[in-house]
């Protein structure tokens, strides 16, 4: 499946219908007086949040949504059909805003959340209205109001608990599949994972969270390099940083240094959310190297030795995991 994590889209609501000049006409009331009904609305373009949806992959594919306009007005003073609303499904964790860096219109982070992107037009007046003591015959009408139209900018920020930060291959999706049910595409070289994976972790009855597994983050990300900025939206949302060492490299403490940057580069509101470290593939040393990599001081920060593969170190790190998103909660 294609990842599509932001879009821009034009919307333009409906107008809303003309007013109706009318007289009433009966057989034995020749001369009846004005009964020229009012336009109907505009339909507005709506968007609404579904959990079932992942990407903005739809939103590439067709950039332009209007809805109707209203009907005119009718006599007898029948007020014209309103144009039917648009709907649009968006995933949840999505930001809208006004094309090109405008004011945020809304943050989409509930299940059936709904705003009004654009609203439909209010419909014109007929001549029933216009009627007054001294005109009893009125002529005049309104036009229908124009529907608004805008330029979107949709982007999806995904919503999770927890999000797995490291470098590419330190063993991010090995571990995301081994405590939750996704299942990411695992192999042995750098940016297998190309998408954002998100996997529920189940401690017990009713206690649960989610995690965020993201593209390998490199030197540079922070400006965008490798895959950069457009995956590093997608932890801003986390409530707790996992990072993960490799600790078959040189020097994992200059690893967490590099990591911890990019952050700050990236947000300081990001660098400074709670984190814990986890020394991943650890099944790869003898016991000696793990003892010495117990030690491993990162400040304030806790550290676990782990292997996904072997299994060693995992019920620990998932209860620390939820001791720090229960503590956020």
């Amino acid at each position: 499946m294609k990842f599509i994590d932001s879009a821009i889209i034009q919307v333009k609501a409906g107008s809303g219908g003309v007013g109706c000049v009318s007289f009433r006409r009966e057989k034995f009331v020749p001369k009846g007086g004005p009964d020229g009904g009012t336009g109907g609305r505009g339909g507005s373009v709506i968007i609404r949040a579904n959990r079932h949806l992942a990407t903005l992959l739809d939103y590439q594919y067709r950039k332009i949504y209007n809805a109707p306009r209203g009907e005119h007005g009718l006599g007898a003073r029948k007020t014209g059909h309103s144009g039917k609303d648009v709907t649009l499904e968006v995933p949840v964790g999505t930001i809208l805003r006004v094309a090109g860096g405008g004011e945020i219109i809304a943050d989409m982070i509930e299940h059936g959340q709904e705003v009004v992107a654009a609203r439909g037009g209010r419909g014109g007046r007929g001549n029933a209205e216009f009627a007054t003591s001294t005109n009893q015959a009125p002529r005049e009408f309104e036009q229908g109001e124009h529907g608004e139209e805008r330029e979107l900018e949709l982007e999806l920020k995904l919503l999770a608990d927890v999000g797995l930060v490291g470098f590419p291959n330190a063993g991010k999706s090995t571990l995301i599949s081994v405590i939750s049910a996704a299942r990411p595409k695992i192999a042995d070289y750098p940016f297998t994972t190309l998408v954002p994976n998100l996997g529920i972790v189940r401690i017990d009855m009713g206690k649960s969270f989610v995690v965020a597994d993201i593209p390998g983050l490199i030197e540079g990300a922070h400006e965008g390099k490798g895959l950069g900025i457009q995956f590093l939206r997608h932890i801003e949302r986390t409530h707790v940083l996992v990072f993960l060492l490799d600790c078959t490299r040189e020097d994992p403490k200059a690893d967490y240094a590099v990591l911890d940057k990019e952050l700050m580069l990236f947000s300081e509101d990001l660098a400074r959310k709670p984190r814990i470290v986890a020394l991943t593939k650890i099944d790869t040393l003898d016991p000696s190297q793990i003892k010495t990599l117990s030690k491993l001081k990162l400040g304030k920060t806790a550290v676990f030795p782990i292997s996904a593969v072997s299994g060693a170190g995992i019920a620990k790190i998932v209860a620390a995991m939820w001791n720090a998103v229960g503590s956020h909660r």
